[in-house]
């Protein structure tokens, strides 16, 4: 596991988008492997080591596409073309030696460490002023937490968590990483260092242009409220402290639903526009530009894009996704293309159909960077890289948005019992896409409400129906519509199922496996996650 303990250089590795990012902070050049022995000496070496965390943001293997595959097993989404290795994620028959989840645990790790040298580099600087010591220690410990988040989460155990270590622990540098012994040990360690992040760091509304992008104190709060509410399903008294902290989200970080742009349909299309990537809903995303980010949008583009774009054909919504809309929602049209839709395509109106889906359905939340260009020609649009092998865009992908924030809060009042004061949270949600609001909420209603205002997106669908428990919902079989005629958009279809009944199993599937050679390669000091 050399990429977690080594700390002998730092690779300073820039791979975010200067056109997302200004240079100022972010260079996309790489600046060699300068030693630390020399490296801590102004505040450009330490700018430069902070830009290097987060580098990762922007990978395939990450938030680019591979960290998808396992929000991919959940009942919302099919794989779409044909992937063995992304069909065995889907039906929990792996090892962990999958390099779409292997490497996933590889870069997030390598982000982690590049956050702890950080932290224990800004320890013995010399030449730094105290404000960007400061800013890049608060920008390292929120790193460290939310990567660390990613890796607890997917991979931890209640009975047994994911290795971690840090420059604060005297053993750090001189031994692998403990395994901590449950998964909410992993939540209180993240908990602590998003804390001291949201301590330290700025509000995202004091940053100028070329700052944005940066780690910022909403960031810190919102993903502490994910850690409560991922860490409540072991310990319910964790509810209590989540509306506090939306709270101060709202208040502090000026964070707010985008609504006013017309229609509720374009309320809600409006998130998802490279015009509002900054604006009041933005909590955390993938910074993303023509030469750099996440190319998710293009890995759920039609397959080969009609002939015009080289889309990749992954990730497609299921019969049981589109079923769950209200028939007067319109985030179901924004989230989902379905045969006939109209849509804007390199500046012309298609009506949407496929001869690759394997459901029927295209994801649409990330459609706007092709809408750009005229006459369907590629080449005029300058809002998406010219390159279909790396399809990333200017549009941001959202991690973490206000909409969120609300919907934790509350679910964290429906657990206490609070369900009259849940009512304003998710009818804020409602209110926003002119639906009906309701009165006392349930569970089963912050269920629907979650599902259907974040589907297609990164919250993580199958992390929602473990920790509640929704078991049969991720083993039931998965239905499509198969059109008679797949070029034809007004073609007739037939529902079937397009993936079969799975076994997810409790007791074994409630963390992913870790990769067999990590253990080997740790001498047996750590052990598989259990049931694997």
């Amino acid at each position: 596991m050399k990429h977690i303990i080594k700390n002998a250089g730092l690779a300073i590795v820039m791979a975010v988008s200067a056109s997302a990012c200004t240079e100022s902070w972010v260079d996309t050049k790489p600046n060699g492997s300068p030693t630390t022995a020399f490296f801590w000496k102004s505040d450009e070496d330490l700018n430069k080591a902070v830009a290097a965390m987060y580098a990762p943001m922007g990978y395939e293997n990450t938030w680019g596409r591979n960290l998808f595959w396992m929000q991919n097993a959940s009942d919302d989404i099919v794989t779409g073309r044909v992937r063995a290795e992304s069909d065995n994620i889907k039906n929990f028959n792996i090892t962990g030696r999958e390099g779409s989840i292997s490497n996933c645990w590889n870069d997030v790790y390598w982000m982690l460490n590049k956050a702890n040298q950080v932290i224990q580099g800004i320890s013995t600087a010399t030449g730094v002023s105290d404000a960007v010591k400061n800013r890049a220690l608060g920008e390292a410990y929120f790193i460290r937490g939310f990567a660390h988040f990613w890796l607890a989460y997917s991979w931890g155990h209640k009975d047994l968590g994911v290795p971690f270590d840090g420059p604060e622990n005297a053993e750090f540098g001189k031994r692998i990483p403990p395994q901590l012994p449950s998964v909410t040990d992993n939540y209180a360690q993240i908990i602590s260092d998003l804390q001291k992040a949201a301590d330290l760091l700025p509000l995202f509304q004091t940053y100028g242009a070329g700052d944005q992008g940066r780690a910022h104190k909403a960031a810190a709060w919102g993903y502490m409220v994910k850690t409560y509410a991922y860490w409540a399903q072991y310990d319910a008294s964790k509810w209590t402290l989540i509306p506090e902290l939306a709270d101060k989200i709202k208040n502090e970080g000026a964070r707010a639903l985008i609504t006013g742009k017309g229609s509720p349909a374009a309320n809600y299309q409006a998130v998802f526009t490279i015009e509002n990537n900054w604006t009041s809903e933005y909590i955390w995303s993938v910074n993303s530009g023509v030469q750099g980010g996440s190319i998710f949008p293009g890995v759920a583009l039609e397959n080969k894009g009609w002939g015009i774009f080289n889309g990749w054909g992954y990730f497609q919504p299921t019969e049981e996704l589109y079923e769950e809309y209200e028939a007067k929602d319109p985030r179901r049209e924004v989230t989902i293309l379905k045969f006939g839709d109209k849509f804007t395509y390199f500046g012309k109106e298609r009506s949407y159909f496929s001869t690759n889906s394997l459901s029927g359905f295209q994801i649409r939340k990330y459609m706007e960077p092709y809408s750009y260009g005229t006459n369907e020609n590629a080449g005029s649009n300058t809002m998406i890289n010219q390159s279909g092998d790396g399809p990333s865009t200017r549009l941001n992908l959202p991690l973490m948005r206000y909409a969120e924030i609300l919907l934790f809060k509350a679910e964290a009042l429906i657990k206490q019992g609070k369900n009259a004061e849940a009512a304003a949270p998710l009818n804020e949600i409602r209110a926003r896409v002119g639906l009906a609001p309701i009165a006392t909420p349930t569970l089963a209603d912050l269920k629907h409400e979650r599902r259907v205002e974040l589907a297609c997106e990164w919250t993580d669908r199958l992390a929602d129906l473990k920790r509640w428990g929704d078991y049969d919902k991720i083993n039931m079989p998965l239905h499509g519509r198969i059109h008679d005629n797949k070029t034809d958009p007004a073609s007739p279809y037939k529902i079937q199922v397009i993936w079969p009944a799975r076994n997810f199993d409790p007791g074994k599937h409630m963390a992913w496996p870790m990769n067999p050679d990590e253990i080997s390669r740790s001498n047996g000091a750590y052990k598989q996650t259990p049931g694997w």
